[in-house]
């Protein structure tokens, strides 16, 4: 190789300039935004620890990456201890998610769609979400009529509508938060 075909990289390192020894764009591109995403579970994580000392309660913070957005889970250490960050129908956990939520955007300096569960509550909810839709998607079939569901928030809708797609029905929300819902048609 010729001085012209090597260049420094920002780290220091002599690459080669030749276009087949480049890295695909798009590679490089879903690696920086799974590795800000890490950043972004790494950052919630050190949030949730700290608000945990403060209230005095065990749980182990797992971080993963799922579906293009950082998951953070809060898991029991001692059963039922964590319930009182749930609440009721999980609406102490959607508060807590926003002011992570918010904590990480502080600190990465844009918006996070970070997905935060805790005790398993979340990940029991999407299995229920998907029975229900499955009963829904039956429904639709059987009467060839719209299904209307009762009220969710915007994670449950989500679910709800990702298995009615699987299913190949079309499904749409409607009416306005507190009391929106989705309504699934036939195909």
């Amino acid at each position: 190789m010729t001085e012209d075909t090597l260049s420094k990289s920002e780290a220091g390192e002599v690459v080669a300039n030749d276009d087949s020894l480049q890295p695909n764009v798009d590679q490089t591109t879903k690696s920086d935004e799974s590795s800000e995403l890490v950043t972004e579970g790494d950052t919630a994580a050190d949030y949730l620890e700290g608000l945990l000392d403060i209230i005095d309660l065990d749980g182990d913070i797992d971080i993963d990456v799922e579906n293009d957005r950082a998951a953070v889970a809060v898991v029991e250490v001692n059963s039922g201890e964590l319930a009182q960050l749930v609440g009721e129908d999980g609406k102490v956990l959607d508060a807590l998610q926003e002011l992570t939520r918010l904590a990480v955007a502080r600190e990465v300096g844009h918006r996070s769609r970070l997905m935060l569960d805790v005790a398993g509550f979340r990940a029991q909810r999407r299995k229920e979400l998907q029975r229900i839709a499955a009963s829904a998607v039956a429904e639709a079939r059987a009467a060839q009529e719209p299904v209307r569901l009762d009220s969710m928030n915007a994670f449950e809708r989500k679910v709800v509508h990702d298995a009615v797609a699987e299913a190949g029905l079309n499904s749409e929300s409607e009416g306005s938060d507190p009391d929106r819902y989705v309504v699934i048609s036939p195909a």
